[in-house]
């Protein structure tokens, strides 16, 4: 076993139980999988964060779910980095993250965590019978068509015509299977869609968005960084938003209001980044005991 100094933060919101909890093991980075594995199960949240040193930046992040480790994720960056900051670990305005998704450069203004996510790819158009299907919905809740898009993880973006179609989206797990099979997707919890709708929740939005998880994760992400970058691109590609900047929301009616600064680098035609901007609350800080060797 090894000790490790911990923190659960609240990211994209700026109080206790908003927005999507994190816990960062600070210097884990190269525990082994199967402990990264059983952490993230422990604490019930969707994923975790473990930090170490870097050659090529300031700091190694590196991203697990329950089920896998994947290259990169919006609500632990900002966690991460809150929680570093909290520690006096960083100390001016900017500093580089490198991330199975590349480097990541982060801003901070204030309270402030601004990240920027690499340019996005535009992968399948799914059949969106199959989307449908995958949230228990009717075909023309859906507008327009949906797309896979990556500024860093991949996330199938769909458009819903309006708030009580979101409301209605149930996840079939057994529908969600052939969707994966369709998207050549690693596995149902990968292949999830992100759905979204025009018009926030408060007043300050633009966007609202939902994202229902499949087994071993929690039934539902309370706030979804590196999808709401997937998603700003596709607004943008697809003429839905026009605007170079918006706010984009989450969370609020599971009890955990999140709220995200969306900006793009580049034109609509021609995206270069897309900076997803966030606060992050430490809730909690302390140490924790793990496996520091693979078990047979």
């Amino acid at each position: 076993m090894a000790r490790f100094d911990v923190d659960w933060v609240d990211a994209f919101a700026d109080r206790a139980f908003g927005g999507n909890g994190c816990a960062v093991v600070h210097g884990g980075a190269d525990l082994p999988l199967q402990t990264c594995l059983d952490f993230v199960r422990e604490t019930s949240l969707v994923e975790c964060t473990f930090t170490g040193p870097s050659e090529v930046a300031d700091i190694r992040v590196r991203y697990y779910l329950a089920s896998r480790e994947i290259p990169f994720a919006g609500h632990p960056t900002v966690a991460t980095v809150a929680a570093m900051r909290d520690r006096g670990l960083i100390s001016g305005d900017s500093i580089v993250l490198e991330t199975g998704a590349g480097l990541i450069p982060i801003r901070i203004n204030g309270d402030e965590i601004e990240m920027t996510q690499v340019a996005p790819t535009f992968g399948a158009t799914p059949d969106p019978e199959l989307v449908a299907a995958a949230i228990s919905l009717p075909v023309d809740a859906i507008i327009g068509q949906p797309q896979v898009v990556s500024t860093g993880l991949p996330f199938c973006v769909t458009l819903l015509r309006d708030k009580a179609a979101l409301k209605a989206a149930q996840l079939n797990v057994e529908a969600l299977a052939k969707l994966a099979e369709a998207l050549g997707a690693p596995g149902t919890d990968m292949s999830e869609p992100f759905l979204a709708t025009l018009g926030g929740e408060t007043g300050q939005g633009d966007t609202f968005s939902r994202l229902l998880l499949a087994p071993p994760s929690p039934p539902e992400d309370p706030f979804t960084g590196s999808a709401t970058g997937a998603m700003a691109a596709y607004m943008w590609k697809h003429g839905h938003i026009d605007a170079a900047e918006f706010v984009a929301e989450q969370g609020h009616w599971m009890g955990r209001p999140g709220q995200a600064k969306v900006g793009r680098v580049g034109t609509a035609e021609a995206i270069e980044g897309v900076k997803v901007a966030g606060r992050g609350f430490v809730l909690m800080r302390g140490t924790v005991d793990l496996p520091d060797v693979e078990r047979g």
